[in-house]
């Protein structure tokens, strides 16, 4: 361990899952690569520890929220061990789920200037303009620091990291495992595309090779522009939490995201409970021609750090309305609920309201600025 000024050197810890979806039996004879804990040292120095320094959200080492966690959640998920072993929620689909190749729509420009394509959990290719973004790309087998345990994607990703067309910029939330995937990262890495991020997370991404020079670092309200484009990433805030490892808490920063050319804007909240802060955002950047908000993995006692249904509908008119893509659900089991809980009370509660609601297939794509009849349910469908 080192220390740099207040703050341990954390390492994190292992992800070593394939660099695409693979379960042939040639990929269960492929030697494993030894755990990322001994090679991937997370530290910080020079320009990026003092921006960290001087943030106000960095404090004796440590980044947090504008609002301290409720006692719950700090307390982690030991309150909920009965719940989880002994709830008999649907946790994981009982059939595939039914996936579409977006790679014929991929050959065409969007009509509108703006599509996304769901690649599962937080994944989207965002196609602004002639622009194509990738966000919090997580194609391996499983959201965990280890191969052969942690949470399994129900689905394999509808294409590969191979399949994917030319990236403009990564966009990553945050370092927790279902968004800052170890053998994504090191894939993507050979496309020489640029990477945005959060402040100190790109600390994770030169520990696996990524050249310094390829990151853009961004605390809240920063913005970062692509350059030779008209494209802008802003970080904005959100209220979560950091870490991959047992001793490396909240030591990079979290953040939802706006992104927008001369044409769009988009709304990427990345992981977060409700907060106020959406006011100060939607006042600053809305409304949005798309706002997507996580859904999935949550809890009534986690509300502090993910959203659910529910509060994704506050957060989304707290935003200034508009279409609305769930995202952060159909892909891992994350938390306790039926692996659908969250897409069917979304839709339960989005008709009350009349709110507009994009929901496509994995793998599947839609224009915003298209108007059409909401389609079926799809996870019902299998």
């Amino acid at each position: 361990m080192k220390k740099k000024g207040n703050v341990t050197a954390a390492t994190p810890a292992a992800d070593t899952s394939d660099p695409e979806y693979d379960n042939s039996p040639e990929a269960a004879q492929r030697p494993r690569t030894g755990p990322a804990i001994l090679r991937s040292p997370l530290t910080f120095a020079g320009e990026q520890w003092e921006r960290m320094q001087s943030s106000q959200r960095f404090h004796q080492g440590r980044f947090r929220n504008s609002v301290p966690l409720n006692e719950i959640v700090r307390r982690g998920a030991l309150p909920l061990l009965g719940e989880y072993f002994f709830s008999r929620t649907e946790r994981v689909p009982k059939q595939p789920l039914p996936l579409e190749n977006p790679l014929l729509t991929w050959a065409t420009k969007p009509t509108t200037g703006l599509r996304v394509t769901w690649l599962g959990h937080s994944t989207m290719l965002i196609e602004l303009g002639h622009l194509r973004i990738l966000t919090d790309p997580v194609f391996g087998l499983r959201a965990s620091p280890l191969s052969f345990a942690g949470p399994k994607r129900f689905h394999p990703p509808p294409v590969s990291i191979a399949q994917l067309p030319k990236i403009d910029a990564v966009l990553i939330s945050h370092d927790h495992y279902d968004h800052l995937c170890y053998s994504s990262v090191l894939a993507l890495a050979q496309r020489d595309v640029p990477f945005i991020t959060s402040l100190g997370v790109g600390a994770r991404l030169t520990a696996w090779g990524i050249p310094a020079t390829r990151i853009s670092e961004l605390d809240w309200w920063e913005s970062h522009p692509l350059p030779g484009t008209e494209v802008h990433f802003t970080a904005a805030p959100a209220q979560h939490f950091s870490g991959r490892s047992f001793d490396d808490r909240n030591q990079t920063l979290w953040s939802s995201w706006v992104i927008r050319d001369d044409r769009h804007k988009v709304f990427f909240s990345g992981d977060t409970g409700l907060t106020d802060e959406f006011l100060q955002i939607g006042a600053k950047y809305g409304p949005f021609d798309l706002t997507m908000l996580e859904i999935g993995a949550w809890h009534p006692q986690w509300g502090d750090i993910h959203l659910g249904p529910e509060n994704a509908l506050k957060a989304h008119a707290m935003l200034g309305g508009g279409p609305l893509m769930p995202v952060h659900w159909g892909t891992f089991n994350l938390a306790l609920h039926a692996w659908d809980e969250p897409a069917e009370t979304l839709l339960r509660l989005a008709a009350a309201d009349n709110t507009p609601l994009f929901m496509p297939r994995l793998g599947g794509s839609f224009e915003p600025g298209q108007a059409r009849p909401p389609g079926p349910a799809w996870w019902r469908l299998r």
